[in-house]
């Protein structure tokens, strides 16, 4: 345990803080779980109106400092080139 109160204190926020981010990145992986489950069983209405959720919650999670800005830039857009790629076969 810690000695001194500001190390308490640093440890009750790391604590609060480390359950809030493996609550948000759990979220996040479940909207990206569900979005390819929908490409995968060709519901490309849904999934683009679902990836719009994803974007969402992504950014927010950029905001709240849980995940960086560029990884998010880049899971989105392999989130839409995903849906693309699927909407758009080639023949």
């Amino acid at each position: 345990m810690p000695q001194k109160r500001a190390a308490y204190k640093a440890m009750r926020q790391s604590k609060k803080q480390r359950l809030r981010n493996i609550k948000i990145t759990s979220e996040v992986k479940t909207f990206i779980k569900k979005f390819n489950s929908l490409l995968s069983e060709k519901k490309f209405d849904e999934a683009k109106t679902f990836l719009r959720a994803v974007s969402s919650k992504l950014d927010k999670a950029t905001s709240k400092g849980v995940i960086r800005k560029n990884t998010v830039s880049r899971k989105i857009s392999r989130l839409s080139k995903n849906l693309i790629r699927a909407a758009n076969p080639k023949k």
